[in-house]
């Protein structure tokens, strides 16, 4: 009990001083909020520039076209980043590591961020290991006010077969989001489920997935819609 205490306290501090760092963003500032929005998607494959990056270019694009003049998009793709999973335990940055994440966070809690769509590969009909070294890190944010608190969000999965874990690699996105208080939407009509759910039939080419495509377009015109709705008025 001592050892899980004393393990709780010392990454409560580690959350609040890595938020902190931050800037008043991520304390929660109740500066008027922009009136032009920006949505962001966040790629977890180890493999820059794949499939999960196609399948989030396609979702932004379709966000932006929900209005151009008022929506601004960004895809970070984390492949070449290194986000050391084990500082959410409070274990220290080892030598000869480096730490990416505060600049991942610091545009995530950015105020004009209205929407964020996280996008992971199925590793065994669940997320990467990049993907859940992102979503423990961001217990960081959580502990600082929770910075995410609000903000839209939802989520991509690309897997090797039509079934092939799309779906609960969604969940597990989805329930990290929530314990961040964020508002999670799926894809929207007319496919309306989960969010975009991908596959690749071993080409690296989603292009063909016509199924998948529209429900990650689909996505996209969700998170911008809902979030145009909770930006204030022109």
């Amino acid at each position: 009990m001592e050892s899980s205490v004393t393990r709780r306290t010392f990454v409560q501090a580690m959350g609040v001083g890595t938020a902190a760092s931050l800037g008043p963003l991520a304390a929660g500032a109740e500066d008027a909020p922009p009136k032009t929005i920006k949505i962001i998607a966040v790629a977890c494959s180890p493999r820059a520039g794949k499939t999960t990056v196609q399948a989030l270019g396609f979702c932004l694009e379709a966000a932006k076209a929900v209005d151009p003049e008022r929506i601004e998009t960004e895809l970070i793709d984390l492949a070449d980043m290194e986000i050391p999973g084990y500082m959410a335990a409070g274990v220290p940055l080892k030598p000869g590591h480096r730490d990416d994440f505060p600049d991942v966070a610091a545009k995530l809690v950015d105020r004009r961020v209205a929407g964020i769509i996280i996008g992971s590969p199925v590793y065994y009909r669940n997320v990467t290991a990049l993907c859940k070294a992102l979503i423990d890190r961001c217990f960081a944010l959580r502990a600082r006010r929770f910075a995410l608190a609000d903000k839209i969000g939802g989520a991509v999965a690309v897997g090797g077969a039509r079934n092939g874990g799309q779906e609960l690699t969604l969940q597990a996105i989805h329930s990290a989001l929530l314990c961040q208080e964020m508002i999670i939407v799926g894809d929207g009509r007319p496919t309306a489920h989960a969010g975009g759910a991908v596959w690749n039939p071993g080409t690296d080419d989603i292009s063909d997935d016509e199924v998948g495509l529209a429900t990650v377009r689909n996505l996209g015109r969700r998170v911008a819609e809902v979030a145009l709705k909770r930006a204030p008025a022109e």
